[in-house]
């Protein structure tokens, strides 16, 4: 190993040394400072249906500690993973409380189907979410990447798996108790910019028309330009957030338990709304006898969301120069703007938190996961048996009602209720038999799987009008008038599906050097149709432990060096149940003077529909160095997946527009780096730990139905990855004097000078001039995805005190707001409602980004203004930064308490190298799937956009670790 010794009096150089050289060296300021002996690594990892050694594994596969995710203290486990682990892309979707997020492991292969990866928890297939677990409870999360890995877990498997490994007690261990507690408060990271009163009324005051001499709108009956109304201010308030784990845990000489619960609240920066959780954990294992063992594990919880129906998407776009208050002081119900053509029910937290019985939208939860197991040794020495049973149920129940008038500028605007529900029943068998034995230099490990699986799901829906009183709310429709009663058939859902499954794979290590992975798995969906429901899929993978060799013996330096490379095929049952025997609708109509319903297919049945396949490449190199000071690893993968479904279209002699078929192509592949490294380590002193991991992914389509290389109305486009955008160019604002404008851009230069410039693609004449007008065919294929990305932790301790961030970032790739653009109507230039806080362009400001307001429109926008949507999507971000301080053990021996450890945190304090921040002041991340949280719909559901959803937060937090 490497040492590099400095004079205590060397400061200059020694902070050189901290600062520029490697992280993996360790620094010493102690001459008798020496280098242990080299540190095998005999780390285990789970990698499904049983566990390996580290240094043995041959596939894909990240490991994250229970420990690292509670340095994040959140609701959702999946905010403290994100930037952990490289090929491990962890989105928000939204930021209500509670909100689930989006993960996708080494990018998105299917165009319909699902992309989301197989929740493995405690060694069953978990229905549930990453949420629905308490992060106190984890002991560790593996994430098997590569196929190689995952087709032990067969179509499930197909887009990754996480398999989530929950504490438990030991044996003969003596009761043992935990508390973990956080408590604190949440402050808005940055409101929307919006403009002020001033900055409105000049711009409604310059919205003129070409050859106008008046603006679009004129001030309504309650608006003045004196008015200067911060209605973030009254929406938008400082919410708590809290939450509470108990547990126990022991055993004794034959088994061992683990028993937990826990308490979580987080309110909203908005009014009335809200999530509170409550759950249950136990887990028991048992000996009987040598030869027998059982086992149960129940997570069980209990959750209310309230008040999801609110956004500020309308507050965000009321006049600013509106006066919420009557003469008296009193607040108004409805304003009137913008020459009186508006009209709004106005949306205040005071408004909302005194309508009491008049409003309520909630949804209860309940998910109970459960997993019993029995064991036993078989005469056959190193041969097991194992069943597994999972028992899953979820239900949710939702409803809403709002008043007479509430939200409707008509104070007699009729009460209206829905009501839904609906359950989730998923039950697994599985037969397991293990072989682990070592022969010399030998070791095998072959499991032999059979195991059925089955799901089903109900779902209803349900709407009245006119409810006749505010306390029957959303509980007892029936109420209402019958022809007020709305139940529409595509609102009731029943489906139900089965798996049947078997597979083997066997394990093979020779003398800790060379080593063999070979799977194979087939399974049979219920899904498909005959002839089509079974598939066998094989996975290899290799590894070659360097390290081991003889000729590496006196290379001290290096401590581990391992190759490995694994080919894979895994599968994807992405069809929707019942698709393949097609699809009928049904539509109610009058005949004569009577009411009938009748019957049409909406979707022809297709017997050929099968499985979406992807093959998968991958090539890892471990190491580890400097006594282990240094390690990591470095991987690249490529996956093919091909038979995707989509619609084929049809001639229209067949009957029919199209047909879902097995008939795209997509490929994914990246590189990924991961690297941890101690750069000090002094137990008694100063210890400094750090990691960072670095990825790509490059996703593109590779083909579409029929030989065609694009899908407007999808986004599809070969050649280009999944999530493109398709749009004209942005390169400025048209400029007196700009040649061909009256070509390109017809109009009168009144009218056109000021708006948007997009870029032409078409040809030109002789003489230069360009052969058309700008039209549908110069838009562009933009490609948003970034061009890396990753994530880095570190961990400063001095005795006591320690000092933990984990933070995240990408480089490249296209970020769309759509608050900028044309689908959220706040940035409509017109004067109509209040408008983003943008530099447009005037006779004094020509070199401006925005367009001019009031010219040139397309409908309620400017034209073209879809294209200020995007931003350069390149952030660095702090996620959290905690203080933490262990309570001396001698002090809290007469208490008798084991450890006692006191933090505070606050979560995304700080964002860097950011273009959208520095632009608007905002958080860079999404907060919206692409077809919510806008005035219009504009993007694919699949894409993820800043909307107009809750702002984010900047949260501080105090919490403690209690062990006795």
């Amino acid at each position: 190993m490497n040492r590099f010794y400095f004079n205590k009096s060397n400061r200059a150089a020694l902070f050189f040394a901290m600062t520029l050289l490697p992280s993996g060296i360790a620094y010493s300021q102690v001459k008798k400072d020496t280098v242990a002996k080299e540190n095998k690594i005999d780390e285990v990892v789970v990698i499904g249906y049983g566990t390996q050694r580290k240094e043995a594994v041959t596939g894909s596969v990240a490991t994250v500690k229970g420990d690292a995710l509670r340095e994040v203290p959140s609701a959702n486990i999946t905010q403290a993973l994100q930037g952990r682990t490289a090929g491990v892309d962890i989105s928000q979707t939204s930021t209500k409380p509670g909100a689930a997020m989006q993960i996708r492991i080494r990018g998105t292969r299917s165009l319909t189907g699902d992309n989301n990866p197989l929740i493995v928890l405690d060694g069953i297939p978990f229905v549930g979410s990453l949420g629905d677990i308490s992060s106190s409870d984890i002991k560790s999360i593996d994430i098997l990447k590569d196929a190689s890995a995952t087709a032990i877990y067969g179509s499930r498997g197909a887009n990754g798996v996480i398999l989530v490994t929950t504490n438990r007690g030991a044996k003969g261990q003596r009761p043992r108790f935990t508390y973990n507690t956080f408590t604190g408060v949440q402050t808005l990271f940055s409101k929307y910019p919006m403009m002020d009163g001033p900055k409105f009324a000049q711009l409604r005051a310059y919205a003129i028309p070409a050859g106008n001499t008046t603006p679009l709108y004129s001030n309504g009956a309650d608006e003045n330009n004196s008015v200067n109304t911060d209605w973030q201010s009254l929406f938008y308030k400082p919410a708590m957030m809290t939450s509470h784990d108990v547990g126990v845990s022991g055993g004794t000489e034959g088994g061992n338990y683990n028993v937990g619960l826990s308490y979580f609240k987080q309110n909203a920066l908005i009014p009335v709304q809200s999530y509170e959780r409550f759950a249950l954990r136990m887990a028991i294992d048992q000996q009987v006898g040598s030869i027998f063992k059982f086992g149960f594990t129940t997570n069980s919880n209990y959750s209310i969301s309230e008040g999801n129906g609110v956004n500020p998407g309308a507050v965000l776009g009321y006049s600013p120069i509106a006066n919420p208050y009557n003469p008296d002081g009193s607040p108004k119900r409805v304003m009137s703007t913008a020459g009186g053509i508006d009209q709004t029910w106005i949306y205040t937290r005071r408004s909302l938190e005194s309508l009491g019985d008049k409003y309520i939208d909630e949804t209860k939860s309940f998910a109970s996961y459960n997993n019993l197991y029995g064991e036993a040794s078989l005469p056959i020495k190193g041969l097991k048996y194992r069943l597994n049973v999972g028992l899953d149920f979820r239900t949710s129940n939702s409803g809403n009602y709002a008043g007479v008038g509430v939200f409707n500028t008509n104070p007699q605007g009729p009460s209206a209720a829905g009501r839904g529900n609906n359950q989730t029943y998923h039950w697994v068998l599985e037969n397991l038999l293990t072989y682990d034995r070592t022969f010399g230099k030998h070791k095998i490990n072959a499991v032999a799987l059979y195991s059925a699986e089955g799901n089903k799901y109900t779902s209803s829906y349900m709407s009245a009008k006119n409810v006749p009183a505010d306390f029957f709310q959303y509980y007892n429709l029936g109420q209402s008038p019958q022809a007020d009663i709305t139940v529409r058939p595509e609102d009731q859902i029943y489906w139900k599906t089965g798996l049947l499954s078997a597979m083997g794979r066997v394990m093979y290590t020779y003398d800790n050097k060379y080593m063999l992975t070979a799977t194979l798995r087939g399974d049979g969906s219920s899904r498909l149709a005959p002839g089509n429901k079974w598939h066998t899929y094989p996975a290899l993978s290799l590894g070659w432990n360097v390290t081991n060799e003889s000729f590496m013996q006196n290379i001290k330096v290096i401590n581990l060096l391992k190759f490995r490379a694994g080919w894979g095929q895994t599968s994807n049952q992405a069809v929707d149940p019942y698709t393949t025997m097609g699809r009928f609708n049904v539509a109610p109509y009058n005949y004569g003077l009577a009411g009938s319903t009748g019957i049409y297919g909406s979707q022809p049945p297709n017997p050929n529909l099968g499985w979406e396949y992807s093959k998968t490449q991958n090539y890892g190199v471990d190491f580890g160095i400097l006594n282990n000071r240094l390690t990591g690893s470095v991987e690249y993968y490529k996956t093919h997946t091909y038979d995707l479904l989509t619609q084929k279209s049809l001639p229209a002699s067949s009957g029919w527009s199209s047909i879902v078929s097995n008939v795209a192509e997509t490929e994914n592949k990246g590189l990924e780096v991961s690297l941890n490294g101690t750069i000090f380590d002094n137990p008694d002193g100063f210890t400094w730990e750090a990691g960072v991991n670095f990825y790509t992914n490059k996703n593109k389509i590779l083909s579409l139905a029929s030989g065609t290389d694009r899908d407007v109305n999808n986004l599809w486009f070969v050649g280009h990855n999944i999530n493109s955008l398709y749009d004209y160019q942005y390169i400025g604002l048209w400029q007196a004097g700009d040649p061909y404008q009256s070509i390109l851009e017809p109009g009168t230069p009144a009218d056109v000078i000021g708006s948007i410039k997009v870029l032409y693609t078409g040809g030109y004449n002789a003489d230069g001039t360009p052969m058309r007008a700008i039209g549908p065919d110069d838009r562009q294929i933009f490609d948003t995805a970034p061009k890396f990305q990753g994530g880095f932790n570190m961990r400063f301790a001095y005795k006591n005190f320690e000092l933990s961030t984990v933070g995240a970032f990408q480089h490249g790739g296209i970020l769309v707001s759509t608050i900028y653009g044309s689908a959220s109507y706040l940035n409509r230039l017109t004067g109509r409602g209040n408008n983003v806080d943008v530099d447009y362009w005037t006779e004094d400001n020509t070199g401006a980004y925005f367009p001019r307001p009031g010219r040139h429109l397309s409908g309620d926008n400017p034209k073209y203004s879809s294209t200020l949507a995007m931003f350069d999507a390149s952030y660095l971000k702090l996620r959290t930064i905690t203080l933490g301080y262990n309570v001396n053990k001698e002090l809290l021996k007469d208490l008798k308490i084991n450890s006692l450890r006191i933090y505070f945190t606050v979560t995304n304090p700080v964002v860097l190298f950011s273009p959208y921040h520095k632009f608007s002041g905002m958080d860079p991340e999404p907060n919206s799937f692409g077809n919510e949280n806008q005035a219009v719909s504009g993007y694919q559901s699949r894409q993820l956009v800043i909307g107009t959803n809750n702002p984010s937060t900047r949260n501080y937090l105090m919490g403690l670790n209690l062990t006795f």
